[in-house]
């Protein structure tokens, strides 16, 4: 089992940055590639960012490239997700996901993640 806890979360003015972090219990995480998905206020969840269990390999949503960037930290078990730039449209819950097994679907889905965090909520002014 993989327990999901993100932190970092808060209120920004737009422009500015702020990095999240998901911590995550577990001896097999470092083998997991893990997510961010984000949730605005009566929108369905989207992606947001995917770092594989090589940190090497990321993927990024297009409304997000360029101004996020999501990493990994395999000996403190945690996922970070720096977010610069921000705009009032990235006012949304910000989740962390885990990949724990192969599901078939595509990175950028939901159904390709088995484990979930509580959501951190990241609200930008403008």
């Amino acid at each position: 089992q993989v327990q999901l806890v993100e932190s970092g979360g808060g209120l920004v003015q737009a422009g500015g940055s702020l990095r999240l972090s998901c911590a995550a219990s577990g001896r097999t995480f470092s083998t997991y590639p893990m997510g961010w998905f984000r949730q605005a206020p009566g929108e369905d969840r989207e992606f947001v960012a995917r770092v594989g269990w090589s940190a090497n390999a990321t993927y990024y949503s297009n409304s997000v490239k360029g101004r996020f960037t999501i990493s990994r930290d395999s000996a403190k078990n945690t996922v970070y997700l720096q977010m610069n730039s921000l705009k009032p449209e990235d006012t949304a819950v910000y989740y962390c996901a885990a990949a724990g097994r192969y599901s078939g679907a595509a990175y950028y889905t939901q159904g390709a993640y088995n484990y979930w965090g509580q959501g951190t909520q990241v609200t930008v002014s403008s």
